[in-house]
């Protein structure tokens, strides 16, 4: 017999559900919605798109790994010092956060997993109302998906990515669309792909370039899901094989792009847009670092799945990944290389997930910057990333570059 508690969930994330279904259905338009407490329906306010490089021939994206918002004042911080923590809340995170996007003023905000700690939050809904609040106020775009916690809360999965692409500003994706889906001859006996946030954000080149109508960049978005039982043994979630061959499949429509790009730009542009990759838990891969030349700290065992399904071998075959972003070890701040893509934690963010008394929160920052050809940009020439620390400066530390195209002259 359920318990009253589970009752209650069953039912308050039903009713969120069915209220906006409601209300979609009876719209002859394609505006999308955002509920609030069940009452409140309003207009979503959608970013600027598509997305696309500034006319400086710059394009940032803020990382949020593990931001772990639970209920806002009352939800206390975890590892900090004694001196801190009897005023210490999840607010800090909210100003962390707001201190990252005045000092940063990034193009996209990437949240990259249990951005709400779904067993401390009493209600997932204004819990991520509270997590991705700075982001909404800013009303810059912003991007998320899910890590193992979010769903512990009063949403599954699939209810959070809908409630979260209804956010304001949010160009998140429950996951590919049924047209995008059904050119994928490999994926499902259905056309269906595992997991909810799956999808590929273009971002195109800067005003007045031969490629302002092109995708120079795209930004992968995969769902590595939460638990698995695997052969009776509970394990962490993986990304699967539906997934890859959707990944697969989407990077290699871009090849087509080759040859106007090419003709366009004189050859000072990658044959293939670059692409960065973006999900929560770790591969197995990862471990190799310990034994590698790494940028960052790399201080706890890396949490994966005992399954590994060959996402290493996936993208180094796609050949236009150049940087994957992760989550989940909150103690690892590090990039390593793999097979020449480069593998980044963002480091714990989030005050009410666990941390290390002494060592600040941080936030990955990444930088994409088109090449300069003799009357206006071209592709991507450079991609970096570094870290800023929530310290008294904001300390901006590991400024490292992932990747530079060597175009032929």
């Amino acid at each position: 017999m359920e318990s009253a508690t589970q009752k209650w969930k069953w039912k308050h994330s039903l009713l969120y559900l069915a209220f906006i279904f409601s209300i979609l259905y009876s719209l002859n338009s394609h505006d999308l919605l955002m509920l609030r407490h069940g009452a409140l329906v309003r207009i979503k306010k959608n970013p600027p798109l598509p997305l696309r490089f500034r006319s400086d021939g710059t394009f940032k994206i803020l990382q949020v790994a593990d931001l772990h918002f639970g209920n806002g004042p009352i939800s206390r911080c975890r590892d900090i010092s004694i001196s801190d923590f009897r005023h210490c809340t999840d607010l800090n995170s909210t100003r962390f956060f707001h201190r990252m996007i005045q000092a940063e003023n990034p193009n996209l905000i990437a949240f990259t997993g249990d951005n709400i700690f779904g067993s401390s939050a009493t209600d997932a809904a204004e819990s991520l109302f509270g997590a991705f609040r700075p982001a909404m106020e800013s009303g810059i775009p912003w991007a998320a998906i899910l890590g193992n916690h979010d769903q512990e809360s009063t949403m599954d999965r699939e209810e959070l990515m809908f409630f979260i692409s209804l956010l304001d500003y949010s160009v998140s994706q429950i996951n590919p669309s049924v047209e995008e889906l059904s050119d994928v001859t490999k994926i499902g006996k259905h056309g269906s792909i595992d997991g909810f946030g799956n999808y590929n954000l273009r971002v195109f080149g800067a005003p007045g370039s031969h490629l302002v109508n092109s995708s120079v960049l795209n930004l992968f978005f995969l769902d590595s899901g939460d638990r698995e039982t695997v052969e009776g043994i509970r394990t962490y979630g993986y990304i699967k094989q539906s997934q890859l061959h959707w990944l697969s499949h989407t990077s290699k429509g871009f090849q087509g792009q080759k040859q106007d790009i090419d003709q366009l730009a004189d050859g000072l542009t990658p044959p293939k847009p670059p692409a960065l990759a973006f999900f929560h838990i770790p591969i197995p891969e990862i471990r190799q670092l310990y034994y590698k030349q790494i940028i960052g700290q790399f201080q706890e065992a890396v949490a994966c799945s005992s399954v590994n399904s060959g996402v290493l071998q996936t993208l180094v075959s796609m050949e236009d990944v150049k940087g994957v972003f992760i989550g989940h070890d909150h103690n690892n701040d590090f990039c390593g290389k793999l097979d020449g893509i480069w593998f980044c934690y963002g480091g714990g963010f989030g005050y009410h997930g666990y941390g290390k008394n002494g060592w600040p929160r941080r936030a990955r920052v990444i930088l994409a910057e088109l090449g300069k050809g003799e009357k206006a940009w071209v592709g991507v020439e450079r991609i970096k990333t570094w870290k800023r620390l929530d310290d008294d400066k904001l300390s901006k530390i590991d400024d490292q570059i992932l990747w530079e195209w060597q175009a032929s002259r």
